[in-house]
């Protein structure tokens, strides 16, 4: 696995969210998917933001761009360029969206309109902030389709959504995000569905697309695989709230949650020989009617009667970038997925084994 050290000399904060709540009104009851999210996003920075399905991760980058439903119920602060963008009108929030803060969605086919080519979508989208005319946009389209690395791009503007590939028509939609040159890029599992030779390729063109705009970009997952080598810093979320952020090294090499090292004892390695994954069992909790304490609790092979009781704060480790939530977090640290999580795995199925003895 490899990693990368954070770059030498960040910019200034370009993004701040504090706080931040979004709520949704449901027949069950009311679901909170985020719950006090806060970050920091620097010019020029990768940001990895990794969970599993359901932890608030894309509902987090929603509420940066303004994309919420209107019953979404959203608090705290989204801070841009002096103003907050919590409570913003849409007008407002159409002179942001795809001009200073873009975003690359998970599925391209629903971000690409079929009966259009697509030189023509990437031209309109430039022509939308840009006043330039239809003859510069074209050409400048043709340019960001070379630069992420579509073959022939002059003959690719002219194609048609459906006449390229999954993996082409994720960078289109890259491209598309960095054509007016954005502050922020937030790219939301940019890489799901794809085989891992074309996921590279997706990488390699959001970096290509970074270094092109110098933007700070919000790299959503749930694969830590995928930032591995690509992002400065994690953040991991779990039930709405971050429960672990530190610099990529930190959290890879360091972990002191043990959701954390579940995920990294669930991600396949090249370089080191295993038997099998290990991984975490049980599901996340439902978002309606959360129970008190750490939710992580029920699945965690390290609960104890405290962890039902309250919700462990993030709390600062043994470095000023380095933060857990997680009372046992200074025993996390040392440790490898195996030790924490197989040894329970093999008790559990101990006692399954004395329970169908003792049935018989």
């Amino acid at each position: 696995m490899t990693t990368t050290t954070p770059r030498s000399d960040p910019g200034g904060i370009v993004l701040e969210v504090d706080d931040l709540h979004v709520e949704f009104p449901t027949d069950d009851g009311l679901v909170r998917a985020v719950r006090g999210v806060s970050l920091e996003l620097r010019r020029g920075e990768v940001l990895g933001i990794v969970g599993e399905s359901g932890s608030g991760k894309s509902v987090t980058s929603m509420a940066v761009m303004g994309l919420l439903p209107d019953t979404a119920r959203v608090s705290g602060g989204i801070h841009y360029d002096g103003r907050n963008l919590v409570g913003a009108s849409d007008k407002e929030l159409s002179t942001i969206r795809g001009k200073r803060i873009s975003m690359v969605f998970q599925d391209p086919m629903t971000s690409l309109n079929p009966v259009y080519p697509i030189g023509y979508q990437i031209a309109e989208a430039i022509l939308a902030h840009e006043n330039i005319s239809k003859d510069a946009a074209m050409k400048r389209a043709v340019e960001l389709l070379e630069i992420v690395h579509i073959p022939n791009p002059g003959q690719r503007a002219k194609a048609y959504p459906h006449e390229l590939s999954g993996g082409m028509r994720q960078r289109i939609v890259i491209a598309i995000a960095m054509a007016n040159r954005p502050d922020i890029i937030i790219a939301d599992e940019p890489t799901t569905a794809l085989d891992v030779t074309v996921q590279a390729q997706i990488l390699e063109a959001l970096a290509d697309a970074q270094a092109e705009t110098g933007a700070a970009m919000m790299l959503i997952t749930h694969d830590l695989g995928v930032i591995a080598g690509q992002a400065d810093r994690v953040q991991v979320m779990y039930a709405g709230k971050v429960v672990e952020a530190g610099t990529a090294d930190e959290v890879f090499y360091r972990p002191r949650m043990p959701y954390t090292l579940g995920l990294l004892g669930s991600l396949p390695r090249l370089d080191v020989r295993t038997e099998r994954l290990t991984p975490i069992s049980g599901s996340p909790p439902s978002a309606v009617n959360m129970p008190p304490g750490c939710p992580f609790s029920p699945r965690c092979p390290m609960a104890a009667p405290e962890c039902d009781v309250e919700e462990p704060p993030l709390a600062q480790g043994a470095t000023a970038t380095h933060f857990a939530a997680c009372y046992f977090s200074a025993d996390v640290e040392g440790h490898t997925p195996d030790e924490i999580f197989r040894s329970t795995e093999a008790t559990d199925a101990a006692l399954g084994s004395s329970a169908g003895e003792g049935s018989r």
